[in-house]
C-alpha cells in the first residue's frame, strides 16, 4: 500500500528545528529525477520545482524538521541540561533515550529526581522540562569532549507497523516529507498545468519560519499544506472533540488555530476528492497552526491557500500513530489536486 520502508528512514533521520543538514541531505537524494530544478533558500529550505505549461505557481509545504531540543550546559558530574526545539508534553519525557548531535553522536537517556526520595509535595506536581537533565553514561571529561553549547539533540525511536497503523517518531512530520516525495514519484511522468513547487520547509515547529520566508520567494498563487493533525478518536472524546478519525481518510483542513482556509480551497478538495473516491474527512482544529498560515499570508499580497491533514494520535510522543490507508489516501488526493487545479473556477461566488 505505501513504501514503509522509505517513510522508516524518513522518520528515523534527525532533524531539529534549526539544525535540519542530516534530513535535507537525504530528501534531496530522494528528489533525483524527480524534479526540474532544485535548490536551497537562505534559511535551508529545500525548493523543488516541476515545470508545468501554465504561468501560474503552486507551493506545497512539507516541514522537515522535527520537535527536539538543544544542549545549554553539561555539569561537573556529565550531567546535559537542554532547552526544548518545539513543544513538548514534559511527562513524555520520562523514561525515553536521546541522540546527542555533538562532535559525534552519542546516547542519552532523559532522567530526573527519582520518585522514591520525593516529598508528598513534590509528587503531587506535574514535571516541568527543566527538571529533566540527560545521562549519558560517559565520564564529564568524556561528554565535555563531544557535548558542546548548542549541540542539537533528537529522539531515540524506531518505526514499527501494527495492522494497519505505523507507529514512531517525528511521524509530524515526516510522513508530509513521505507524501510529497511520494506524490512527485507519481507525477514523474505525468504534464502538471502549473509549476510545482514542493517545499520541504525549516523550522516549522518554533514559528513557521521556513514557510514565511520561503513564500516570501516564491509568491505562490495557490498553496497546500502537508502536516498531521489531531485524531483524538480514543476512549473518554465526546464525538465534537474527536477532530478527525484514524482509518477514515485524509483529512480536509478548514481551519486550525492560525489559519481559516479559503473557502475555494476546501470545496475544490472535496469534490476532487469525491470525484475521484478517495476517503477523506474534514478537519477543525481549534488550536495549534501549521505552515498553511505561513503561505496564505506571507506570499505577495496572499495566496488561496488550504491544507490536507493526515490524522495521528500521541502527537509529540514518540509513538505516534497513523493509518497507512489515510497515508495513500492524501498521496491520491495531492496528485489529483496538482493535475485538476487549473480546472476549477476560482472566482469568488
Amino acid at each position: 500500500m505505501i513504501n514503509v520502508e522509505l517513510l522508516s528512514q524518513c522518520c528515523k533521520i534527525p532533524g531539529a528545528p534549526g539544525f535540519e543538514q542530516p534530513i535535507r541531505e537525504f530528501i534531496i537524494d530522494q528528489l533525483d529525477g524527480l524534479v526540474d530544478e532544485i535548490s536551497l533558500d537562505p534559511m535551508g529550505s529545500i525548493i523543488a520545482v516541476k515545470k508545468g505549461s501554465e504561468d501560474q505557481r503552486v507551493m506545497i509545504a512539507a516541514h522537515m524538521d522535527e520537535i527536539g531540543f538543544i544542549a545549554t550546559h553539561v555539569d561537573e558530574d556529565g550531567f546535559v541540561r537542554f532547552h526544548t526545539l518545539g513543544g513538548f508534553d514534559p511527562k513524555t519525557l520520562t523514561a525515553q533515550r536521546v541522540i546527542i548531535h555533538g562532535k559525534k553522536d552519542i546516547i542519552g537517556v532523559m532522567g530526573c529526581k527519582p520518585i522514591h526520595i520525593m516529598t508528598p509535595e513534590e509528587r503531587g506536581k506535574a514535571l516541568k522540562t527543566t527538571d529533566y537533565f540527560i545521562d549519558t553514561g560517559l565520564p564529564v571529561n568524556e561528554v565535555k569532549k563531544i557535548v558542546e553549547v548548542g549541540s542539537p539533540i533528537t529522539r531515540e525511536r524506531e518505526l514499527i507497523e501494527m495492522g494497519d497503523m505505523v507507529n514512531a517518531k517525528s511521524l509530524d512530520n515526516r510522513v508530509s516529507v513521505f507524501i510529497l516525495l511520494e506524490t512527485l514519484r507519481a507525477l514523474k511522468s505525468k504534464k502538471v498545468p502549473y509549476d510545482i513547487y514542493a517545499v520541504f520547509t525549516v523550522q516549522e515547529e518554533i514559528g513557521l519560519r521556513g514557510a514565511i520566508a520561503a513564500s516570501s520567494g516564491i509568491d505562490p498563487d495557490y498553496a497546500i499544506n502537508l502536516d498531521v493533525t489531531l485524531a483524538n478518536d480514543m476512549p473518554g472524546a465526546a464525538p465534537h472533540e474527536r477532530v478527525t478519525d484514524m482509518g477514515k481518510g485524509t483529512a480536509i483542513k478548514i481551519l486550525d488555530g492560525m489559519t481559516v482556509c479559503d473557502y475555494r480551497m476546501v470545496r475544490f478538495m472535496k469534490e476532487v476528492a469525491t470525484k475521484n473516491k478517495i476517503a477523506h474527512q474534514m478537519e477543525l482544529l481549534p488550536a495549534g497552526g501549521t505552515d498553511t498560515a505561513g503561505m496564505q499570508r506571507h506570499s505577495n499580497g496572499g495566496s488561496i491557500a488550504g491544507g490536507i491533514s493526515i490524522p495521528c494520535r500521541y502527537l509529540h510522543q514518540v509513538i505516534e500513530m497513523v493509518n497507512k490507508k489515510d497515508v495513500k489516501a492524501s498521496i491520491d488526493l495531492l496528485k489529483n489536486c496538482l493535475l485538476q487545479i487549473n480546472k476549477y473556477n476560482w472566482d469568488f461566488r
